[in-house]
């Protein structure tokens, strides 16, 4: 199901939207979704798709991600046997995709594969690998940026994959990675297939991991600034408006939504801001191209949320001038992945 393809044009003129990559997990990432106990993986099962909730502003960002003209992939842990309610809730909220990938639960346990039913590495790694070396030279230059959560294992995997791409992580230690990680065999050397395919190139922009168990930022250093651990979804805006894959007018709508539908006052929306500057994920940059967004929609009044907008623009430039004095560079040193793969399913953990 295609999305569209609507590129945006900035104050300056220039098309700042090329073709791009968003991938997107659903659970605890676009959606709020309970699945720590068997009663809420069975309530989730049966919920109808009307009854699913959306993390605030998450879809207001996705489908401005997907009017700026990004491709808009969906990969999730969630059973293919939810592919029919997942769907109808992304269209319930006006979503578009270009492919949906859903992990085959019951084909695991049928052949046994009881690890598999809980295992992301072995799930989400070789997908990424397969869906773009399959593309070859048709994705040629064309950069992605990655949404999950930091309930499982997402940080990890799209940052090995992000390695992988770059050519900064080859062939035998991803040998040792599956093996350390208790990848099946034939899932360990379809990864290493793709991984020979690979032409080594900086693919992965961001990686957006969702703090929905409010896991202390600092955990992910250990990944380098290239992921972005973010409490809401406006401050995924922020990142991805910066890296010029979304509008400024497509950041002011997330944000109204957030005041409207969840209480968020200008000074929250500020501090959503601050707080991305002292991490060090932000440049500081393209701050007038939001006020400008703003002041064009006050031509034709009134503006849903205006005043909070005006407060919220009115804290960013200090904290822009944090955001300069602490951005570095993304590409830092490769993590140590064999000594992490091992904490790399964070639920399976969690509960033994």
């Amino acid at each position: 199901m295609p999305g569209a393809a609507v590129p945006w044009v900035a104050a300056d003129g220039v098309n700042h939207v090329g073709r791009h990559i968003s991938r997107w997990d659903l659970d605890k990432t676009y959606l709020r979704t309970e699945f720590d106990t068997m009663r809420d993986l069975v309530r989730t099962a049966f919920e109808r798709a009307d009854e699913k909730r959306t993390n605030p502003g998450a879809s207001t960002l996705l489908r401005e991600m997907s009017r700026a003209g990004v491709s808009i992939h969906i990969l999730s842990g969630s059973p293919s046997q939810m592919r029919r309610r997942l769907e109808d809730k992304l269209r319930l909220d006006g979503i578009t995709w270009d492919t949906f990938t859903l992990k085959p639960n019951l084909e695991n346990f049928l052949r046994l594969r009881f690890r598999a039913i809980r295992d992301q590495l072995g799930y989400k790694l070789p997908a990424l690998l397969t869906m773009r070396t399959s593309e070859g030279e048709a994705l040629k230059g064309v950069r992605e940026t990655l949404f999950g959560d930091d309930a499982e294992a997402d940080a990890f995997v799209y940052a090995l994959y992000a390695d992988v791409m770059s050519g900064r992580v080859g062939e035998e230690l991803v040998h040792q990675i599956c093996d350390k990680g208790r990848v099946y065999d034939d899932v360990r050397d379809e990864v290493l297939r793709c991984v020979r395919l690979v032409e080594p190139e900086p693919v992965v922009e961001r990686v957006l991991i969702h703090l929905e168990r409010q896991t202390p930022p600092d955990q992910f250093e250990v990944y380098g600034q290239r992921v972005v651990p973010f409490y809401n979804y406006l401050q995924a805006a922020f990142v991805v408006y910066e890296d010029g894959r979304l509008s400024a007018e497509a950041v002011l709508r997330v944000a109204v939504e957030l005041v409207l539908q969840h209480r968020f006052d200008g000074d929250a929306l500020a501090r959503s801001y601050a707080d991305l500057a002292r991490r060090g994920h932000l440049r500081g940059e393209s701050l007038d191209a939001l006020s400008e967004a703003l002041d064009a929609w006050e031509v034709h009044p009134p503006v849903a949320a205006g005043g909070e907008l005006r407060t919220m623009l009115a804290g960013l430039p200090a904290a822009a001038k944090i955001a300069r004095a602490r951005w570095a560079p993304l590409d830092g040193d490769v993590p140590d992945y064999l000594s992490l793969v091992g904490q790399h399913n964070r639920r399976r953990k969690r509960r033994r």
